[in-house]
């Protein structure tokens, strides 16, 4: 059996061997991966090698050297402390900070408007449903670019100026300078209400876990929701109280033409904010709706049978099952929302489009510009479908 066995071995080998490399799959495939990397290869270089001499020719400086340069431009709208004296760096870190603050508030926003539209949609309710499929069907039609040109006309043209400022409630005003209202100005005690809010975050989660391990073991539930509400407000606000309970409040006032003082959201950056938000939720609501309405029918018998009420059912039974559909689809019009961002150089948000266009003009630099530009959204997209990847990992039913 033994001298059979190496013998077919041997017949095995021999045939292998005899094979034609054009009949043989594993060696084919390799062959036609090598040849397709070295085409790609061949047009990575004659493309670079093409651009290079083009530049060289019409005697173009290449590199990122001129982003230590002075940026001699202002940018009307910053986070973070900006003068025209600053280099080009700061100048684009300013951009890049200006589309990061609207992406994530945009993005925060488009997830809780989308989720209460897609669920009133589903409502009994005909009124609520149909008002629901209404704003759905509008926004979706109606192009996101021109959502931002309407947007930006109501604040620009149609608010006073800011001497006939609108002030619905004292201290908040509207004009065509945007939204001005008070801010807090800093005082220790609000520093340590937030050093609490970060140590009440992480109570909670621990009492989460032992709740949910208690319930396992006893099948008693425990009121999670009102006990962390409970502690979310209660112990910042007792921490604020124990240090004088401090109200400090920068109030706007009126000097001139303008404003000073108080906090100031631009006309830009509400035209922006609106026009992406409610183009977005359109979307997001028709998942979270086609998400709910995949958790058959009989989930949501058995629950009432249970004696959840309808708030319940959703929340602990349909929810965690629709999620599954939910999240792949919610985490597109999240890149989409990120990625229209770009837009606001048509009504003069200063985001990083924007500033880099700016750069590219004074500088020439056309080719680092637009790179500096991909790279930038390419990091925000991925970093916001890693986040997404990890928590739909995290809320996934495990089968038993």
């Amino acid at each position: 059996m033994i001298a059979v066995s190496k013998q077919s071995i041997e017949i095995e080998t021999v045939r292998e061997e005899s094979v034609p490399f054009w009949l043989d799959t594993k060696k084919r495939a390799i062959f036609f991966q090598i040849l397709v990397l070295l085409i790609v290869g061949v047009i990575v270089w004659y493309l670079a090698s093409n651009t290079i001499e083009n530049l060289h020719k019409q005697k173009i400086a290449t590199g990122f050297g001129f982003l230590h340069k002075p940026a001699s431009f202002e940018i009307g709208e910053s986070p973070i402390p900006y003068s025209s004296s600053d280099t080009y760096a700061k100048a684009l870190f300013v951009g890049a900070l200006n589309t990061l603050k609207v992406s994530f508030i945009g993005i925060v926003v488009t997830v809780i408007l989308g989720t209460f539209i897609g669920i009133a949609r589903l409502s009994s309710n005909w009124l609520v449903s149909k008002l629901a499929a209404t704003y759905i069907e509008v926004m979706q039609d109606i192009p996101v670019l021109l959502q931002l040109f309407f947007w930006y006309a109501i604040f620009y043209e149609n608010l006073p100026p800011p001497r006939h400022a609108i002030s619905p409630i004292k201290g908040v005003y509207l004009c065509n300078r945007g939204i001005i209202f008070p801010r807090l100005e800093y005082h220790p005690a609000y520093g340590y209400a937030l050093t609490m809010l970060g140590i009440t975050c992480i109570g909670i989660w621990l009492l989460r876990k032992w709740a949910r391990k208690r319930q396992e073991a006893t099948g008693k539930t425990f009121p999670l929701f009102r006990v962390s509400l409970a502690m979310v407000i209660g112990f910042p606000v007792a921490v604020w109280i124990a240090f004088g309970a401090p109200i400090m409040m920068d109030v706007p006032k009126i000097r001139g033409f303008n404003f000073t003082g108080g906090a100031s959201l631009s006309p830009e950056f509400m035209a922006l904010l609106l026009g992406l938000v409610l183009y977005t939720s359109a979307f997001v609501a028709e998942i979270v709706r086609a998400g709910i309405q995949s958790v058959s029918k009989g989930q949501w018998e058995a629950a009432l049978a249970l004696g959840l009420s309808h708030a319940q059912v959703l929340r602990l039974v349909v929810l965690p099952q629709a999620l599954r559909v939910i999240v792949p689809p919610l985490t597109s019009q999240m890149l989409n929302l990120t990625k229209n961002s770009s837009l606001a150089v048509a009504i003069g948000y200063p985001d990083f489009v924007s500033v880099a266009n700016t750069t590219i003009n004074q500088t020439g630099q056309a080719i680092e510009g637009v790179a500096l530009i991909m790279l930038v959204y390419l990091t925000f997209s991925l970093s916001t479908s890693a986040f997404m990847n990890w928590y739909n990992k995290k809320v996934k039913l495990v089968e038993r």
